[in-house]
């Protein structure tokens, strides 16, 4: 299980980071030890997965969540956050305060609050009673049948195709904010057109609010992944109809807080969201001149980061994430 026994001593707010559905989102990790997940995707930006987990406890006490969350929005401008939004080092609800912490945060800031998450608890009444008070909620669904879905999520022993299905139609069944799922199309992996029309009998079910096709940007976890081409978006398109919404990846400002030190204000991000190196140049130089060669240089000695690369490019991610071209399997 990821270490999350120092809870205390860890930073579980982020950003705001650009996000492609949220504008400027600011982050809250309930579980910022180390990636801890249900699922072990092939194409996870965080690493693989070890050891699979799908146990529910308050990995970091929701107390030292909430103050965390307090002193961030302390620190911004009101125009600085657009949502405010719950997505986990791995699954996010898996942390059992949920409930509580949504609850909160709506009492505590003007902003909506989403949650990110893989949706493979929402078989659980518990879990879906804990998300209705959230204004949206972002599930993944990415295949429509069984033996894809297990190839693409390698997920935990007790979760099954059916079960996630079944939660997402009992979910969206009470749900009456933005239900918004999100779909990883991948080359060769699960973009053909009968995959496809699989996938639309399944959401069909669903009746989601939107459905959000994506493709990699960010350093999938095995390197044989690859975004698909236009083609395949124009038939995803196609196929699943009125409620797709294709999302391309958001230019935008990353926050780094002014008091921190740089390079400790980008590990946090990277951690949680790894970034192409030219991106990460472009957001230090607009934060603060001549800081960039010397946060790259700092980050390259820092232990906690690393460089993997993938589509010809290189991505800043923080070292405990998993790959298996870059550490021995």
């Amino acid at each position: 299980m990821a270490e999350h026994e120092n809870g205390e001593n860890l930073r579980t707010v982020f950003g705001p980071v650009p996000s492609r559905r949220l504008g400027q989102s600011l982050g809250i990790d309930p579980l910022p030890g180390g990636k801890t997940c249900n699922w072990n995707c092939i194409y996870c930006q965080l690493g693989r997965t070890r050891p699979l987990v799908n146990e529910r406890r308050a990995y970091v006490p929701v107390e030292k969540i909430l103050a965390d969350v307090r002193r961030a929005l302390g620190s911004l401008e009101p125009t600085e956050v657009d949502w405010i939004t719950f997505v986990a080092s791995g699954e996010t609800l898996l942390h059992s305060g949920m409930g509580e912490l949504i609850l909160a945060v709506k009492e505590m800031a003007p902003y909506p609050v989403a949650v990110i998450t893989n949706g493979s608890l929402l078989s659980v009444p518990e879990v879906r009673r804990e998300l209705l008070p959230a204004d949206a909620v972002m599930p993944s669904l990415d295949a429509g049948q069984a033996k894809l879905f297990k190839k693409i999520t390698r997920h935990h022993p007790d979760l099954d195709f059916q079960q996630h299905v079944d939660g997402l139609v009992a979910f969206r069944e009470q749900y009456t904010g933005q239900l918004w799922v999100e779909t990883m199309l991948m080359r060769g992996v699960n973009d053909s057109e009968e995959q496809l029309r699989d996938l639309a009998a399944v959401v069909a079910r669903i009746r989601p609010d939107s459905l959000h096709l994506v493709s990699p940007t960010r350093p999938p976890v095995e390197p044989w992944v690859q975004p698909v081409g236009d083609e395949a978006l124009a038939r995803a398109r196609a196929i699943l109809g009125d409620v797709v919404t294709i999302l391309q990846e958001r230019p935008g400002v990353f926050e780094l807080g002014e008091e921190e030190d740089p390079a400790t204000a980008v590990l946090d991000i990277i951690v949680r969201h790894p970034m192409r190196e030219d991106l990460l140049r472009e957001a230090l130089s607009h934060w603060q001149e001549g800081v960039v060669d010397q946060v790259l240089a700092e980050l390259a000695r820092d232990p906690r980061a690393q460089v993997v690369e993938r589509f010809g490019c290189r991505f800043w991610s923080g070292s405990r994430q998993i790959y298996p071209d870059q550490a021995p399997d």
